[in-house]
C-alpha cells in the first residue's frame, strides 16, 4: 500500500533521521536553515525509495513540496508558547497529505462506517472519554474533600492529570474486556493503588482516602459495564 510506504517514509525522515541539532537549527534559522533543505530531501528520497516506481516520481515530489510547505508554515508561525501545537498541526497536515494520496489511488475504502459493531465501539470509547469524567465529577461534587487545616500536606499536581489519567485508566480497562483479557483489569486496579498509596499515606486524611477510592471505583466501575454491555 502507498499509504503505509509514505508513512515509513514519513517516520524515517522526520523523527529517526532528524539529529536534534538540526531542529533547533531550524527554529533559529527559520527558512534560512540549510537543514531545512536537507530535510525536505531526505524526505523525497525516502518517498521514492519506498515506492521505487518510476511512474509514481510525482508522488514523492508531491511529498517533498507540500513537506516543505508545511514546515516552513510551523517554523515561520509558531512561538514558544505554540510549540506543542504546531507539532501536532504539523503532524496531522503530514498524514492528511499522504491520506490524500492514498485516496487518489483508492487504497482507502469507508464501508467500515456500516459496520455496527465498529460504530458501537467507538460510542462506548468516546462515552469513556469526556462524557463520563463529568458523570463521575457530578457525583463526587458532593463529597469533594476541603483541607482539615494550615498544617495539610498538599502536593503539586499537573494540570488536569487526573482528568486524563481517568480517562487513559477507562480505555485501557475498555480495551481488556474487549479483547478478553480481564487479567489486564486487575493489572490496572493494582497498578493504580501502588502509585496512590505513598500520596494517600502523606496525606493523612481519611475523607481523601475514601474520596479517592469511590472516585476510583466508578471509574473503573464504568469501564467495566461499558465493556460487557457492548460485548
Amino acid at each position: 500500500m502507498i499509504f503505509i510506504k509514505l508513512i515509513l517514509a514519513h517516520l524515517l525522515g522526520d523523527f529517526i533521521l532528524q539529529p536534534n541539532s538540526w531542529v533547533a537549527d531550524k527554529e533559529n534559522y527559520k527558512l534560512k536553515s540549510k537543514f531545512l533543505y536537507f530535510h525536505v530531501l531526505i524526505h523525497t528520497a525516502l518517498s521514492f525509495i519506498f515506492l521505487w516506481d518510476l511512474k509514481l516520481w510525482w508522488v514523492a515530489a508531491l511529498v517533498g513540496i507540500t513537506h516543505f510547505i508545511i514546515d516552513a508554515a510551523k517554523l515561520t508561525f509558531q512561538k514558544v508558547k505554540t510549540k506543542k501545537r504546531w507539532f501536532f498541526i504539523d503532524q496531522l497536515l503530514h498524514v492528511l497529505v499522504i491520506g490524500g494520496v492514498s485516496l487518489y489511488f483508492q487504497e482507502f475504502s469507508f464501508s467500515f462506517l456500516q459496520n455496527q459493531e465498529f460504530l458501537k465501539i467507538i460510542m462506548a470509547a468516546l462515552f469513556l472519554t469526556t462524557p463520563a469524567s463529568i458523570f463521575i465529577k457530578i457525583i463526587l461534587s458532593s463529597w469533594t474533600p476541603a483541607p482539615d487545616g494550615p498544617n495539610t500536606i498538599q502536593t503539586e499536581s499537573l494540570s488536569s492529570a487526573g482528568k486524563y489519567i481517568g480517562v487513559l485508566e477507562r480505555l485501557l480497562v475498555f480495551t481488556f474486556i474487549m479483547v478478553n483479557h480481564w487479567e489486564g483489569v486487575g493489572f490496572m486496579v493494582a497498578a493504580k493503588s501502588v502509585f496512590r498509596f505513598s500520596d494517600l499515606a502523606q496525606a493523612k486524611q481519611r475523607k481523601l482516602t475514601e474520596y479517592v477510592l469511590i472516585g476510583t471505583l466508578l471509574s473503573f466501575g464504568l469501564a467495566v459495564l461499558t465493556g460487557i454491555i457492548i460485548k
